[in-house]
């Protein structure tokens, strides 16, 4: 079922790629002229070959604006009203269907991380240990680099500049210092403007956050696993020497939506990016289905759209050299063989209804969908996460993400310490109330584990770095990320004047070169004894050198760059 179901996607979207990318002009936008409009953004497919001026004319026949265009993908932006304009712009031969991009209009409201922040600043702080030697001040408390051997790997190759990782997520805090010697300030792009609406009061003009700018957190910590400078200040990442870059589809809130994700995928194709980390699933539905009877005929219609867009841009992105890393996501299951869906749609918050999903029609994107590497959760003691999904289905490989129930019956049960330490933006831990107005760390935050460190004679606390820790497979895909990024580095070559390796090669080494795990004995892993309902016991399928907990193994750094 994996092959089958990720070689049919993936055929038909190169196929519709090329096509649209032929039959459409390359122009900026669309320019529209029309009066219409409303209070919701819609992403528009093009049928394939379809005529472009026939496509507009659909839509403000059905009450759109169009707002934007990209001719790579064949989508149009289109602002309509909230109800019916799906309906009635898809019964037009020109489109294939269109989607609710980004809501816009509706009450303000945060996207939920119960998971990630489960520690919920009532963590006990564990003993530090002695600092490796050539590592950052902070590193001592990053177990996972020390699982994926980074510490080893950078001995023989830390990274290039040359490479560039693209954070496909909420955006990046570029002041911190740990982060700052590595950003690419020009390529660096904003695909999500903030929508006050679910964001929040704009703090910028035009409510554009500039680039280096992250409200959420969630980027930045990534960002920071991936590629912090190894430069004796805070901590260092798997990949302390390549070039991170912002490419935003993330909402302050947390939401990231069709229009923006697609968007960053075709901009990270373009501009050459050689890796991609995407750790997330695309809002507002945990599985797009292409026909769930629980599901309206424009639900239905609208995760058709979803899924066909989607694969355009992964195979866009991958057809143009990008390798794609993505987390399994936190909902404790098997892919092969999903529950009910109770979460979607997810906007707006309390419109969720029952859905039974099946394995065959509905698929989790974008870590289901073509050429996207995925990768489950580990604590560190190795176990799978109890929140990690995982299966033989989809996963690729394994890596930290941090469990703050590890370790259960010794005093570094539920410790920050089980957790992943990473940068982090000053602006969201005061908007926490885990920073004061100065700068200093509040009882509270120190209880969540938040940390500062300032570079040698720094006294504006805004140039200083601040470190928190956070839990989940958007912790674990960012390891991963950063090994392909070394991969990259040491193996790569110029080719047509650009440097790099094939995304196919690149995969093809992080899974050969992952440290291989047999599945626990007995395959059940249970977590009663960490607090867990039946519903989290999981059932580890497959050998030593393939199995669903772990794929073909922990991702391996050290091994990455010196055994192939």
């Amino acid at each position: 079922m994996r092959g089958i179901r990720r070689s049919l996607v993936a055929a038909t979207g190169a196929t519709a790629l090329i096509a649209a990318a032929l039959a459409i002009p390359a122009t900026a936008g669309a320019g529209a002229t029309a009066v219409s409009g409303g209070d919701t953004e819609y992403l528009v497919l093009l049928e394939t070959g379809a005529d472009r001026n026939q496509a507009i004319a659909a839509v403000k026949a059905a009450g759109g604006e169009v707002v934007k265009e990209n001719a790579h993908l064949g989508t149009l932006t289109v602002r309509a009203a909230a109800s019916g304009f799906v309906t009635r712009v898809s019964a037009s031969s020109a489109v294939e269907g269109a989607a609710r991009s980004r809501p816009i209009g509706s009450v303000p409201q945060q996207k939920p991380r119960t998971v990630e922040q489960e520690n919920g600043g009532t963590g006990k702080a564990a003993t530090a240990k002695k600092q490796a030697v050539g590592m950052d001040p902070l590193d001592a408390q990053l177990w996972g680099l020390r699982m994926v051997r980074s510490d080893l790997a950078r001995t023989v190759q830390p990274g290039k500049k040359s490479v560039k990782v693209g954070v496909l997520d909420s955006g990046i805090d570029a002041r911190n210092p740990d982060i700052a010697p590595n950003f690419d300030w020009k390529l660096s792009r904003n695909f999500a403007p903030d929508i006050p609406e679910i964001d929040g009061v704009c703090e910028f003009r035009g409510c554009v956050d500039p680039v280096g700018w992250d409200d959420s957190g969630h980027g930045t910590h990534v960002a920071g696993t991936i590629g912090a400078a190894a430069n004796g200040v805070g901590v260092s990442g798997v990949a302390p020497n390549v070039t991170l870059v912002e490419i935003r589809g993330g909402q302050d809130s947390g939401f990231l939506f069709l229009g923006p994700v697609t968007d960053a995928l075709t901009y990270a194709g373009d501009v050459g990016l050689d890796v991609v980390n995407m750790s997330f699933y695309v809002d507002p539905w945990l599985y797009n289905c292409t026909a769930n009877p629980a599901d309206s005929p424009e639900a239905q219609a609208e995760q058709r759209t979803i899924i066909r867009a989607m694969t355009r841009a992964l195979n866009y992105a991958h057809n143009h050299g990008v390798t794609l890393v993505g987390s399994l996501g936190n909902n404790h299951e098997d892919l092969g063989k999903p529950r009910t869906d109770i979460s979607s749609p997810d906007f707006p918050l309390n419109t969720a209804y029952p859905r039974p999903i099946d394995n065959a029609t509905c698929i989790d994107l974008p870590v289901e969908g073509p050429h996207v590497i995925g990768v489950s959760a580990l604590g560190p003691s190795t176990t799978k996460a109890d929140y990690s999904n995982y299966g033989l289905e989809q996963i690729e490989v394994s890596a930290p993400g941090g469990w703050f129930r590890d370790y259960f019956g010794t005093p570094q049960f539920r410790t920050n310490e089980n957790l992943i330490l990473s940068t982090y933006p000053v602006n969201t831990l005061q908007a926490e109330g885990l920073v004061d107005a100065a700068g200093n760390i509040t009882p509270d935050g120190v209880a969540a584990g938040a940390q500062k460190q300032c570079p040698a004679g720094v006294t504006d606390f805004t140039k200083c770095g601040y470190y928190f820790f956070l839990q989940g497979t958007s912790m674990a895909s960012p390891h991963a990320t950063g090994v392909a990024a070394l991969i990259v580095s040491q193996y790569g070559k110029k080719s047509h004047g650009d440097f790099g390796l094939s995304p196919d090669k690149v995969g093809k080494i992080l899974m050969n070169t992952a440290q291989a795990r047999a599945c626990p004995n007995p395959p059940l892993q249970t977590y009663t004894n960490e607090g867990r309902p039946a519903e989290f016991n999981a059932l580890c399928e497959g050998t030593r050198d393939f199995n669903g907990f772990y794929g073909h193994g922990i991702v391996d750094a050290y091994a990455a760059v010196t055994r192939h």
